[in-house]
């Protein structure tokens, strides 16, 4: 029975990764995708302008 109580931890952590993995999948795209794809190029777009001015530091 020692190899069942090795073995549970794993398993189980496994099931949470995969549930996981899948949740994410799942949720990509939808109505919301066009909002996100916005925000990923406006933070992209910032980051390619090169450093800001008028800052104090």
């Amino acid at each position: 029975m020692d190899y069942v109580s090795a073995l549970v931890p794993p398993v189980v952590m496994a099931v949470f990764f995969i549930g996981l993995v899948v949740t994410i999948v799942k949720s990509q795209g939808g109505p919301n995708k066009a909002k996100e794809d916005a925000a990923v190029d406006a933070a992209l777009a910032r980051t390619e302008s090169g450093p800001q001015t008028g800052r104090d530091n």
